[in-house]
């Protein structure tokens, strides 16, 4: 993935949460060096969901996300 990229979806992933903001950088700190276009294309899409379903999701909360993001929001819910 190009550094601009990335760079892209680093400011994409500070939300109006802490705990999103505090998830999705642990999320980049680990997986950004190896993760592929795909992925990046995957974690863009569940930045589009509103901050608070976004939570519900990657806290476990609600299992409300297309089958597509399964691996990417294990993950993020292991970060």
């Amino acid at each position: 993935m190009k550094r601009t990229e990335l760079e892209r979806l680093r400011w994409r992933c500070r939300r109006g949460l802490l705990e999103l903001d505090l998830v999705l950088e642990r999320y980049l700190a680990r997986h950004a060096a190896g993760m592929s276009g795909e992925e990046a294309a995957l974690l863009a899409e569940l930045l589009d969901y509103p901050d608070k379903d976004l939570w519900e999701v990657v806290s476990g909360r609600s299992e409300r996300y297309h089958s597509r993001h399964q691996a990417i929001v294990a993950r993020l819910r292991a970060a």
